[in-house]
């Protein structure tokens, strides 16, 4: 049987962990053999070229108890998706090696009394017996480069064990490292080992060894500074990915090891670290636990002597691990693609080859929690009476909204935002899972932006308050950090939550780099913040509802005589004039009406208005049409906060699909319709079967009025023939 095992393991593992060998297996022998199994999700992004991040699993069967140790399973995936890439956490189940797990093995593995740590000498054994186990640092190793996976994301690796040279004690993960091309992603070496002689050891087995960040210290696990200096130093995310990517062209057979300091923030005192490190070492001595029982046992106790500092400081690590090198992973895959067919092997660019182009569209705004109040009934009395209604919480934020919805149309944009370190943001971090959230940072010493909402029985928003100091946070300086991304857009979105020079920031790069931008004026007060000054000309849509267009057209200087009228038709004529001197730059300014619908007024190509950010605007005819709002009856609304932002994400959707303007605004429609009827501001109904062309093309719509409009003569209301082709 174990002759059997062995020859049926070795022949896919032997070229793939040999020191010259950087071969993958082909998918299709992955997913076939007996003794190896790679989880669906896994497959499916290996084969589309997406960033996947290797994770180990001795953590949840030999670090916690639990259920403590799902409980941090889960959230590191959860990082890991947050991040941009696909979570593959490794784990051998009854005598399979399984790379990616599913949360009934998740729990099997958390809960077993049985689990074995399996390092590369245990494989066969394991496999053999049908064992399970948590697969170590150098067993996750081969899993991973088995399954074609570059990146893998751990704690700390092991080491030369303090009096190493008269024990011998030295981990696998060394060796490991030294013969297996994975780059293993760490907050350095555990610091109860000998730190000085494990990096003498790594560099006699030829690995690369960087730290990631602004200092070349080799961190020490528990603490930034160990005393010793790294041979390299990547910066960011971009430099660590180039660095791997150089060391697979090479085909050296070796891993890398980039270590990643823990946040200050986070960091146990180095002398009381050391105290318990030596305590507890002489503990184990004295109790005669040797070889791999050791640092199980010395982690355990300095956890016990610090009063469970250490603990806390190896989740916070593990976290800001998994946070990086997912971006890690994500900034490979942009420059390190799988080539054709089923096989695995990774190729790097040549050198005169364009860079690959993220061409998706950027959101930059707020991001919130929201807690939305609807009174029973219309009337609400103030004074301190308690008015009867229901109160939801939710998350929200205009860029977030916008965001969100994209994503769950498929677009999914990189969102750059800000969020503080409390228990709000854990919380926006995990509901915002299917979301490209690499641009959001976590602000020290700030709170998350909070938002209540009280709206009438009938949907009519009364009251709004807002705790939005944080977006101040989303400077020029933190945006800039994601230029690249910026320029190669398709679309640039950005909301009022913005500080003012962020905005010109953004405009002025869309402009140099002929990338159109949305702007959604987010409230009245910060509608005209890009009309201040000449940033607003770089603009292409924007999304202002009646008052908010009053605002910015007092903040460019031009006469507002009137009052909001009441009646449909004039509002209209109030538009369409409050329109036009945006539209010398403008493409298309598109107002919400509330129930009444929408406006757009913009530059026409004879038979429609021209939304394809890719057209080029011909100046001269323009149009406005209106577009009633699609029928729901006041007890359906749910929650207003988020309808005007799916309206948007449903049009920018369909103009960046490049479908004509019936099409997009009706997406809009549907995606705001769904919204009203759900308790958060986006529904999570919205996806691309629910609002889609043939969603549109399947419901009897009323037509749209269309008109001509001439600055100097008014508007003309175009002839029924004309409104057809529309």
């Amino acid at each position: 049987m174990l002759g059997m095992v062995l020859r049926q393991f070795s022949s896919g593992i032997s070229s793939a962990v040999g020191r010259a060998g950087c071969g993958m297996v082909s998918e299709q022998r992955l997913c076939h053999n007996s003794s190896f199994r790679i989880h669906p999700s896994v497959q499916q992004a290996l084969s589309e070229g997406k960033p996947v991040v290797a994770l180990e699993s001795t953590i949840i069967t030999h670090g916690m108890p639990y259920p403590h140790n799902i409980r941090m399973a889960k959230e590191v995936e959860d990082i890991v998706r947050t991040n941009g890439s696909v979570p593959a956490t490794v784990g051998i189940l009854k005598g399979r090696i399984h790379v990616g797990l599913n949360e009934e093995e998740l729990l099997f593995l958390a809960r077993s009394k049985h689990c074995v740590k399996v390092s590369r000498r245990d494989l066969p054994y394991v496999l053999s017996q049908g064992l399970s186990g948590g697969s170590t640092v150098s067993g996750t190793m081969i899993a991973a480069h088995r399954a074609g996976i570059p990146v893998f994301v751990t704690g700390g690796v092991g080491g030369v064990h303090r009096d190493g040279e008269t024990t011998m004690d030295i981990s696998a993960d060394l060796t490991e490292l030294g013969r297996t091309p994975v780059a293993v992603i760490s907050a350095g070496i555990k610091s109860i080992l000998d730190i000085g002689r494990t990096l003498e050891y790594l560099e006699t087995e030829g690995v690369c060894v960087s730290t990631f960040g602004d200092s070349r210290e080799f961190p020490a696990f528990f603490t930034p500074q160990s005393g010793f200096q790294a041979p390299c130093h990547v910066q960011n995310e971009v430099e660590a990915a180039q660095l791997i990517a150089n060391s697979l062209e090479l085909r050296l057979g070796s891993g890398l090891l980039i270590a990643i300091p823990i946040p200050h923030e986070h960091s146990a005192s180095g002398q009381v670290i050391e105290k318990a490190i030596q305590q507890a070492l002489s503990e184990a001595r004295l109790n005669g636990i040797l070889g791999k029982e050791v640092t199980p046992f010395v982690l355990q106790r300095v956890n016990e002597l610090t009063g469970g500092k250490s603990l806390e400081s190896n989740i916070a690590l593990i976290r800001n691990n998994a946070k990086v090198g997912s971006r890690i992973a994500v900034a490979l895959s942009k420059i390190w693609k799988p080539k054709g067919g089923l096989t695995k092997e990774f190729r790097y660019p040549e050198r005169h080859a364009p860079p690959h182009v993220d061409s998706r569209p950027v959101v930059i705004g707020g991001i919130n929690v929201d807690f939305i109040a609807k009174a029973a009934h219309n009337s609400l009395v103030f004074g301190g009476q308690t008015n009867p209604g229901q109160v939801h919480q939710s998350f929200g934020g205009v860029g977030r909204n916008l965001a969100d919805c994209l994503s769950r149309l498929g677009e999914k944009p990189l969102f750059i935002s800000a969020l503080g370190q409390d228990e709000h943001a854990e919380s926006l971090i995990q509901y915002c899972g299917h979301m490209d959230m690499r641009g959001v940072e976590q602000m020290k010493g700030q709170k998350t932006a909070t938002y209540c909402a009280v709206i009438t029985d009938s949907g009519e928003l009364s009251l709004g308050l807002g705790d939005m100091d944080i977006h101040h946070q989303i400077t020029e300086t933190y945006v800039s950090r994601f230029a690249d991304s910026l320029r190669q857009a398709s679309l640039l979105c950005i909301d009022g939550n913005v500080p003012l020079s962020t905005i010109q920031y953004v405009c002025d790069l869309a402009k140099q780099s002929s990338v159109p931008v949305c702007y959604e004026p987010t409230d009245v007060d910060k509608a005209a913040k890009p009309f201040r000054v000449d940033s607003w000309k770089a603009l292409t849509y924007i999304s202002p509802n009646l008052r908010e267009l009053i605002s910015i057209n007092m903040t460019l200087g031009y006469p507002v005589h009137f009052d909001i009228p009441s009646e449909l038709d004039s509002i209209i004529d109030t538009a369409i004039a409050l329109s036009l001197p945006l539209l010398e730059y403008l493409r298309c300014v598109i107002i919400t009406l509330g129930a009444n619908g929408v406006l757009l007024c913009g530059h026409s190509d004879g038979e429609s208005l021209l939304l394809c950010p890719k057209a080029k605007i011909r100046r001269g005819e323009m149009c406005a049409m209106h577009y009633p709002a699609a029928p729901i009856s006041p007890k359906e609304i749910i929650n207003v906060s988020g309808a005007g932002d799916s309206f948007m994400a449903g049009l920018l959707f369909g103009a960046l699909a490049e479908k004509n303007t019936d099409i997009c605004v009706r997406m809009g429609l549907l995606a705001a319709r769904l919204s009203l009827q759900a308790h958060g501001p986006i529904s999570r109904l919205i996806s691309t079967s629910t609002v889609s062309p043939q969603k549109v093309e399947a419901i009897s719509w009323p037509k749209p009025r269309v008109w001509n409009i001439n600055p100097s003569n008014g508007k003309t209301l175009l002839s029924s023939r004309r409104q057809q082709k529309l």
